[in-house]
């Protein structure tokens, strides 16, 4: 992984855009589908790197950050949808000591206490379960919800009410308070001053907590399952998140749910001053708390001892736990610390190192992704880990192979974090005489050539839209809204016609019109939107070039890097005339021992600006892209058949008269009105380039809120700078006068 401090602004941005994209995956894999692809450790290291990057380049942080984002927002669901009054938020994590004393220390400072001053908290153990909110209206439960993003989760009241642990109706009760006078805490106590104080059921209280599955429950259901030949859950939080999200609440009846409360979210009254206060009224009021929950007066080595103490017993434990939660327990001071963008200042997930387990490779198997990616799987021996058998493990890529040593045959060590796939932490047996691995360098799916970019450690298909792996979601993509825009085809329509045969490439949507009474036989089809469809596609026959080149999804060519292409070349005979000759140009110049040196990287990059004609922000990575595609027989023949059936014209941008025509503008910082790439084309239709950096050539700076290095360099260079609203001014006049 590259030092933070080594990468370019450029190459922040792209990082920050594939984190921000595999991370959204992972949520909604996760928190929407109950099926996860990666251990909770791979998963924390993706956040852990995005949040070193966004710390190292503030400016470049962007709209769909994962450190903004909860969980992962509700799709179409049979169950109905409810918004948290008060947000469901995330807890930052902790994987080692000095973490949990520095989060200590940061608490200290913000409250201004001095560095030996006492921060009681509390610690439970972090059950592995599915966050629920419960909300009492007078005492009686009239609405439970999932977290889902954290704003709006979905509704599983009808579920809940089978779950023995959560009360129809709370009770008034009698919670022990904590006399914390020293501390400058009123409680509530009883009429007679003691520490015992009656707490009434407030008229609005919300409990929150987690749905999860014990152990040996889910063993006997999935022995269950498998009997009638049903689906198997991979573990126990999966089989909770499976049984509570069900439409119909006879099936989650069935299923052998629990619930503890460790937590509240919007209150008419808070019954306690003090978190563990609150936690012995919702013990009192019937529900279930982690039997482990308590209150320590010390310091970080006291909250470690506690975590060693729970560490040793997980084990044996009737249920799966992933780490310790600590939270201040004062209130009042959890309301003067507050939040960050997703979690609480005054809370912290301490995580449980990864549970390990030897045993043997027996094979490598090959799968390509979606996106063409060649990921190597490994297939084990069944080894027992942490209650779970494991028979698979994700590889990643060749150079994790290499890494390792791994050959079939080899003893390793596994480990498993969040009790999903596992990964490969040693191989036992790599200094053994036995052949390496032949990582494939032709795809597997459909023969096509298989390359690692430069500066890219995965390995991808070349095939594009000729892969069976790949081509749905480049349909998908090639008639998205940014590419050719056809109304009508999504993805279920297109997975419809593909499994019938009658997509295989992007040229076969507009033979979708000799196929009107095919389509109009299926279910669901009528005369009317089978006609829509049709003219939807018809409309498309001279897209623009830009769209369409956007549309084929050749890796590095994005919206942008698009436009700028066929800006510079005018037409796609002349991208693929440009591609052909870079190709030629690479493969005949006499390259150094390291492709990489700044030497021949160099000469890359200005032999592409030469070929290409793009100036601005253009290199070798995306020639190379273009060459590769142009080079492989297959991406060739769709190319062909594409333009046999679409007639793109001439690429021309049309500008209007502006004062910053002729000028090069830089957009940084949060943008508040309109995307980046809505304000690039702004510029472009006001006859000005839109650049990447801040250089002497900038004539201009449009600045939004979390501006950094690049307002600052604008400034030492004398450039004009403005704020968004200024920007907008320049547009609405040229607008005007137009």
């Amino acid at each position: 992984m590259t030092d933070t401090a080594s990468l370019s602004e450029a190459e922040a941005a792209n990082e920050l855009m594939r984190l921000a994209r595999a991370i959204a995956r992972h949520d909604r894999l996760y928190h929407a589908e109950d099926s996860p692809e990666v251990s909770d450790a791979e998963y924390d290291a993706l956040v852990r790197r995005n949040a070193e990057l966004e710390a190292a380049f503030p400016d470049l942080i962007r709209d769909d950050s994962p450190s903004r984002k909860v969980g992962h927002a509700i799709a179409a669901s049979p169950l109905g949808k409810v918004a948290h009054e008060v947000r469901m938020m995330s807890l930052d994590n902790a994987f080692s000591s000095e973490e949990v004393a520095e989060w200590l220390a940061r608490m200290r400072r913000f409250l201004n206490l001095p560095e030996a001053a006492p921060l009681a908290c509390t610690a439970e153990d972090k059950i592995d379960g599915l966050s629920c909110s419960l909300r009492y209206e007078n005492g009686k439960l009239v609405r439970a919800a999932t977290r889902g993003d954290g704003q709006v989760g979905e509704d599983v009241t009808a579920n809940v009410a089978h779950i023995p642990d959560i009360p129809q109706t709370l009770r008034s009760s009698r919670a022990k308070s904590r006399d914390l006078a020293g501390e400058g805490v009123s409680t509530a106590l009883d009429a007679n001053g003691e520490g015992d104080g009656t707490w009434e059921v407030p008229a609005v209280f919300e409990v929150r907590g987690e749905v999860y599955m014990e152990k040996q429950a889910f063993t006997a259901l999935n022995a269950a399952q498998h009997e009638a030949g049903g689906k198997l859950f991979a573990n126990p939080r999966n089989a909770a998140a499976g049984s509570l999200r069900q439409k119909d609440a006879n099936v989650t009846a069935r299923r052998p749910l629990r619930f503890w409360a460790h937590g509240w979210g919007a209150a008419s009254e808070v019954p306690g001053a003090t978190q563990s206060e609150v936690v012995e009224t919702l013990r009192a009021w019937g529900f279930p708390v982690s039997p482990l929950f308590t209150r320590i007066e010390g310091d970080a080595a006291e909250l470690i001892a506690h975590f060693n103490t729970i560490g040793a017993a997980r084990p044996t434990l009737p249920y799966d736990i992933d780490g310790v939660v600590y939270k201040l327990d004062r209130l009042d001071w959890q309301e003067r610390l507050g939040f960050v963008a997703k979690a609480p200042r005054w809370a912290l997930a301490h995580k449980f190192p990864a549970e390990r387990a030897e045993t043997t490779v027996q094979g490598i198997d090959i799968q390509v992704g979606r996106t063409g990616k060649l990921t190597p799987v490994g297939r084990l021996a069944p080894v027992l880990v942490g209650g779970v058998t494991v028979t698979n493990v994700t590889l990643h890529n060749r150079d994790e192979i290499a890494r390792l040593g791994l050959r079939i045959g080899d003893r390793v060590v596994i480990q498993r974090a969040g009790d999903v796939i596992p990964q490969v932490v040693e191989n036992l047996t790599r200094n053994e005489t036995r052949a390496a691995f032949p990582f494939p360098d032709h795809c597997p799916e459909c023969g096509s050539e298989a390359v690692a970019e430069e500066g890219e450690v995965d390995v991808r298909c070349t095939g594009g839209l000729i892969c069976p792996a790949q081509r749905t979601q480049r349909l998908e993509h090639f008639v998205s809204r940014k590419a050719l825009d056809i109304e009508g085809l999504g993805e279920k329509t297109i997975a419809q016609f593909f499994a019938l045969g009658w997509l295989e490439s992007p040229a076969d949507i507009y033979r979708l019109r000799k196929r009107h009474s095919e389509i109009l036989g299926l279910e669901g089809w009528q005369e009317k939107s089978v006609d829509n469809l049709l003219a939807a596609i018809e409309a498309k026959r001279t897209p623009d070039a830009a769209r369409l080149l956007f549309g084929l999804g050749i890796r590095h060519v994005g919206e942008v890097t698009a436009r700028d292409l066929m800006k510079a070349l005018g037409d796609l005979p002349a991208l693929r005339a440009a591609a052909e000759t870079f190709h030629n140009y690479r493969h005949g110049h006499p390259q150094v021992a390291d492709e990489k040196a700044s030497p021949f990287k160099a000469r890359m990059d200005e032999a592409a600006k030469d070929t290409f004609g793009v100036s601005d922000q253009f290199g070798a990575t995306v020639a190379h892209s273009l060459a590769d595609f142009f080079h492989e027989p297959h991406n060739v023949a769709v190319w062909e058949d594409i333009l046999s059936e679409v007639t793109p014209p001439r690429y021309e941008v049309k500008t209007i008269a502006s004062r910053v025509a002729g000028k090069t503008v830089v957009f940084t910082g949060k943008l508040e009105t309109m995307s980046r790439d809505e304000a690039k084309a702004q510029a472009e239709r006001l006859g000005a380039k839109a650049a990447g950096s801040v250089s002497a050539k900038t004539d201009l700076l449009v600045a939004g809120p979390g501006a950094g290095s690049k307002l600052k360099k604008a400034a030492e260079l004398g450039i004009e700078t403005m704020d968004e609203a200024g920007w907008a001014a320049i547009v609405a006049e040229a607008l005007g006068s137009g």
